[in-house]
């Protein structure tokens, strides 16, 4: 047991947070548990060639995906002492994916280099105040807003990853984007497991019982890894409806990583190939992207989490922004895309975790999941996804403390709120509601209120939102 005044409790500040190791810990594992799923997803989101035709090597982008969280987590729990893990985010990798990769002429190594600028950028703005300048610049109301969206686009996303809520088939001809299950129907086994692993988290939170996520993910991996050996449901990988939605329980194996990603970025090769306004669209969208994402995720958590102080500051907020921005450096000098602040950290928060010793747990279990795949191949989607839809009600419920009687908070809140899970987005959402707040503000004639940051900032995410139509204008 840990003494209190000890030198590990006054460096994390274990105590004066209200927690301890044993939380600590189990808030590393529930977060770990809850984003491992990167390790697994990012080679099959960055699989696709450039325009060269050349492809990542699966378990090249898998293994310096994990080393790449793993240290940026373990640097972001022992610097900036916060319970905040980092991956490789979603929204970027998908869109270097699917939109820079694509353009003519560039290579993987071209277009990493433009994930390295942004993030060089990203520290600049740092360095220099600006970022923390804006994160202070936004009302409380769209704070709060910006913690519910969070709230709802995680729920979103457990229902999603578990197959609660899937896609209609495009064939289905229909205006209704999503359903319940297969055909509006909850069926196949890894629905059970999930369904289980809600009952039981609700359950077991309900009766204040410790642990009660990290338990929920356990019994339901265990329940899951059964079935898989009775039952042997298939994944949906293999065009199995109901099946694994990705990660399909197995045996542990023991792997040497290959690292030879490594370093393979050309910084200025975008320039050369697409010119300098072509190649200068794209990384501002990237930018833009991680600058936006990583403020609402890190607003989100630290609410939770109780960090933030009355006048709505987060201890360190330098610090930890100087690690988000490295992660866009270091994760496109190591060819996986750029890590940021991930949502699923949550989890770990809601088990308890109020220090960065627990960001050091995850960091740690990364690097070791670079060599022992179970731990990366032994959760399911559906062991995890009950943790982000409790997770997710946990931050919505500070809902009630925006002013819905101001239409100048209360309409950019709800937009915020809206669209985070609606676009699968953070920083759309983000964007939405800052350009509303100041729109608003202005139609009501009070626009000294609104502070000049905010103004630059609405006025960026109309340049963010209008980037398409101005590619297509200039033809680029």
């Amino acid at each position: 047991m840990l003494k209190q005044g000890s030198k590990l409790d006054r460096y994390f500040e274990i105590s004066k947070r209200g927690s301890s190791v044993s939380r600590e810990v189990r808030g590393g594992l529930a977060t770990f548990f809850a984003m491992s799923y990167i390790v697994v997803l990012n080679p099959l989101i960055l699989g696709g060639p450039d325009s060269a035709g050349n492809t990542l090597a699966g378990p090249a982008v898998a293994a310096a995906t994990a080393l790449v969280a793993g240290v940026l987590t373990i640097i972001m729990g022992a610097w900036a002492k916060h319970p905040f893990a980092l991956a490789t985010g979603l929204g970027v990798n998908a869109f270097v994916a699917a939109t820079v990769a694509t353009n003519e002429g560039l290579t993987w190594p071209d277009v990493m280099g433009l994930v390295v600028l942004s993030g060089i950028t990203m520290f600049i703005l740092v360095l220099t105040g600006f970022r923390t300048a804006v994160f202070k610049a936004v009302p409380a109301g769209l704070k709060t807003a910006i913690v519910v969206g969070i709230g709802l686009f995680i729920a979103l996303l457990g229902f999603v990853n578990a197959g609660f809520v899937r896609r209609v088939p495009d064939a289905a001809g229909t205006t209704v984007p999503v359903e319940l299950g297969t055909g509006g129907q909850l069926i196949g086994w890894p629905s059970l497991v999930f369904v289980f692993g809600l009952i039981l988290t609700i359950g077991l939170m309900s009766r204040n019982v410790k642990g009660a996520i990290l338990i929920g993910i356990v019994a339901s991996t265990i329940l899951a890894v059964i079935i898989e050996q009775v039952a042997s449901p298939g994944s949906q990988g293999a065009g199995v409806a109901t099946g694994w939605s990705l990660v399909t329980p197995s045996a542990p194996e023991w792997a040497a990583p290959d690292l030879s990603l490594l370093g393979q970025v050309s910084v200025f090769g975008s320039f050369e190939t697409l010119g300098v306004v072509a190649a200068s669209l794209l990384a501002f969208v990237i930018l833009l992207s991680i600058f936006f994402d990583a403020m609402g995720t890190m607003v989100g958590l630290a609410t939770e989490a109780g960090s933030i102080d009355k006048d709505g500051n987060i201890p360190n907020v330098e610090k930890v922004l100087l690690v988000d921005a490295a992660g866009a450096v270091v994760g496109g000098a190591a060819g996986v895309s750029s890590n940021q602040i991930f949502v699923e950290s949550g989890s770990g928060i809601a088990e308890g975790a109020r220090t960065g010793l627990a960001s050091v747990v995850t960091g740690l279990l990364f690097i070791v999941a670079m060599f022992l795949t179970p731990l990366i191949y032994l959760v399911p989607f559906e062991a995890v996804a009950p943790a982000l839809v409790v997770v997710g009600y946990l931050m919505v419920s500070q809902v009630g403390k925006i002013d819905w009687s101001d239409i100048g908070i209360a309409v950019p809140a709800f937009l915020t709120i809206a669209l985070m899970p609606f676009t699968y987005s953070i920083a759309n959402g983000l964007g939405a509601g800052f350009i509303a707040f100041a729109l608003i503000r202005l139609f009501q004639g009070r626009a000294r209120e609104v502070h000049p940051l905010m103004w630059v900032v609405a006025a960026a995410f109309v340049l963010f939102f209008s980037v398409g139509a101005i590619s297509s204008a200039l033809g680029v």
